[in-house]
C-alpha cells in the first residue's frame, strides 16, 4: 500500500498533467482491483478520475477467475447462458466502479468520474443491434456515470447518433483516422440535435472520442523498418503523435463552428478527445511518450497501470505539447506518404484489426466462462 506521503512524492507529474487540463483515466478494471481498495487508492493518490474497459481487459480479469467464483456459482445454479453470465459479471464490475467514482462524478459536474463498458464486439457492423445493446447495457449498469463504448465503424456512426439522441453518454472507440474522427464528431453533434428535439437535458450527456495512438506507430514503424533507408528510419516514432495532434486540431475546428455554438447555448458538452492505446509498444521509446507528448487542455488520457506508474515516476510534463505542432505533424505524415506508405490503407487495417482483436478476446472470455459454468455442473450454452 502506497502512503499518501510517498504518493505526493511520486505523483508530481500526474498532478501537473491534471493541472494542464488532461483527465487521467485508468485503462483497466477487475473485481480484485475494486474490492481490494486499489481503485480508491489510485483516485486518492494518482489523480485517476475515470476508468475504461474493453473486451481484452475483461477477458484478462474474468478469465483468471479471481474474485468471480461466488457469482459464477450463483449463475451456474440459475442455469443462465454464457452470454448472460458474462454480461452479469462485467456490468457488476462496472456498476461497482461507477459507485467508487461517484464522488468524482459529482465534484466535476459529470465531466469525469466515468466508467466505460463496450457493446459486444461481434455487433460492430450491425447498427440496430449496437443500439439495442447500448440501451441494454445502460439499463443493466443503471448508473448516471456509465459510458457505453461504441466502435467507430461505418455501422457504428449512426448508432452513436441514435444512442446520444436517447440521452445515453457514449465513449466512441477504435478511432484511427482523421477522416473517421470527423465523422464521429458529426455523429455526436447529430445525436445532440436529436436529443434537443426531444427536449432532453443536453448538459447530462457526455462523450469522449477514443483516438488510438501507439498502434499507428507499431504499423507504420514496421513498414518504415522494411524500407530501411535513412529517411525512412528517421520517421519512426513520429506518425502516431502527428496523427493525434492533427486530430486535436480537427476537434478545435469542429467545436468552434456555428453548429456547435447553437448546441453550446443549450448547455451541451464538447466531445473530448481521449488518447487511447497509450502504452508504448516499442521498448526503444520512452515509456511515457504518448503521455508527455500529447498534453492539451480538454483531453483525456486513458493509461494502463504500467504507463500510469511510469508517468508518476519519470513523466516529463512541460505544458501543452500539441497545439503548436500542427505544421510539423502534417509534414511528418506527408513524409511517410511520400515513401509509399498509404495512410488510408494503414488506418483501415488498424480499424479492422482492432475489431477482430476484441472479437477474439470476447470469444476467449465466453470460452473461459463456459468452462467455469460447466465445471459447476451446468451447461453454458
Amino acid at each position: 500500500m502506497i502512503t499518501v506521503t510517498e504518493a505526493t512524492a511520486t505523483a508530481g507529474a500526474l498532478k501537473r498533467l491534471s493541472d494542464e487540463g488532461v483527465s487521467i483515466w485508468l485503462d483497466d478494471l477487475s473485481r480484485r482491483r475494486i474490492e481490494s481498495g486499489n481503485l480508491t487508492e489510485l483516485i486518492a493518490t494518482k489523480h485517476v478520475v475515470g476508468v475504461t474497459t474493453n473486451p481484452s481487459i475483461f477477458q484478462a480479469a474474468i478469465g483468471s477467475g479471481e474474485g468471480y467464483e461466488e457469482q459464477l456459482t450463483d449463475l451456474a445454479t440459475r442455469g443462465v447462458t454464457v452470454d448472460e453470465a458474462v454480461r452479469m459479471m462485467t456490468t457488476a464490475d462496472v456498476r461497482s466502479a461507477a459507485d467508487v467514482l461517484r464522488p468524482v462524478y459529482d465534484a466535476t459536474g459529470g465531466r469525469d468520474g466515468r466508467v466505460s463498458i463496450e457493446v459486444d464486439p461481434r455487433l460492430a457492423h450491425d447498427t440496430r443491434a449496437t443500439v439495442a445493446e447500448a440501451k441494454q447495457l445502460a439499463w443493466l449498469v443503471d448508473r448516471p456515470n456509465v459510458m457505453i463504448k461504441i466502435p467507430a465503424t461505418t455501422a457504428g456512426l449512426p448508432a452513436i447518433t441514435e444512442v446520444i439522441g436517447l440521452g445515453i453518454s457514449v465513449n466512441v472507440t477504435l478511432i484511427f483516422s482523421l477522416e473517421r474522427y470527423r465523422e464521429v464528431m458529426d455523429a455526436y453533434l447529430a445525436g445532440l440535435e436529436k436529443a434537443a428535439k426531444k427536449g432532453l437535458d443536453l448538459s447530462t450527456i457526455q462523450s469522449v472520442a477514443s483516438f488510438f495512438v501507439s498502434r499507428v506507430d507499431s504499423e507504420i514503424d514496421k513498414r518504415l523498418t522494411v524500407l530501411g533507408t535513412d529517411a525512412a528510419l528517421a520517421l519512426k516514432g513520429k506518425a502516431a503523435l502527428a496523427n493525434a495532434r492533427l486530430a486535436y486540431q480537427a476537434y478545435e475546428e469542429v467545436f468552434a463552428g456555428d453548429r456547435w455554438t447553437a448546441l453550446s447555448g443549450a448547455q451541451a458538452n464538447k466531445q473530448r478527445p481521449l488518447w487511447a492505446s497509450t502504452g508504448v509498444k516499442d521498448p526503444a521509446y520512452k515509456s511515457t511518450l504518448y503521455v508527455d507528448d500529447l498534453v492539451a487542455p480538454g483531453t483525456v488520457n486513458t493509461m494502463p497501470e504500467a504507463t500510469l506508474n511510469a508517468t508518476a515516476e519519470h513523466g516529463e510534463i512541460t505544458g501543452d505539447t500539441v497545439t503548436g505542432g500542427y505544421a510539423q505533424a502534417r509534414a511528418d505524415l506527408a513524409a511517410v506518404e511520400a515513401l509509399g506508405i498509404s495512410y488510408d490503407e494503414v488506418v483501415q487495417q488498424l480499424e479492422d484489426e482492432g475489431v477482430a482483436k476484441f472479437e477474439v478476446a470476447w470469444q476467449d472470455l465466453l470460452d473461459a466462462v463456459t468452462k467455469s459454468l460447466n465445471s459447476k455442473g451446468v451447461e453454458g450454452e
